[in-house]
């Protein structure tokens, strides 16, 4: 007796389509076409991720640079002075203060400063 493949397949074909829901056309209608869209969707999806983390990064220094040059410093002495007086906030949390609490981050700013001079 041999074994056949259907309820496999039609559960595998059922996941794709599931997945292209949405998509246009014959991208959310065929077998074929969808699998090539969900496979290229995943790929951007991976490549997003990554991208994702680099973007908000470069914001961060992008709002704390603009929070220091308002109080008179730039971002590399800034971040420099930070290291050497061992104060251990991370882009995402300065980033925050610069925009949400600036008195605070002036307060950083200058201790900053104070250690420089």
């Amino acid at each position: 007796m041999r074994i056949k493949n259907s309820v496999n397949a039609k559960k595998k074909r059922r996941a794709v389509l599931k997945q292209a829901k949405g998509y246009w056309g014959a991208r959310s209608k065929l077998y074929r076409v969808a699998k090539q869209s969900v496979m290229k969707s995943g790929q951007y999806a991976y490549v997003g991720r990554k991208l994702r983390k680099r973007n908000f990064r470069t914001l961060w220094i992008a709002r704390i640079n603009a929070g220091c040059r308002n109080n008179g410093m730039t971002y590399n002495r800034f971040i420099d002075g930070l290291k050497k007086l061992d104060i251990n906030l991370n882009r995402k949390v300065l980033a925050e203060l610069a925009v949400n609490d600036e008195k605070a981050f002036a307060e950083l700013v200058e201790k900053v400063k104070k250690s420089s001079k």
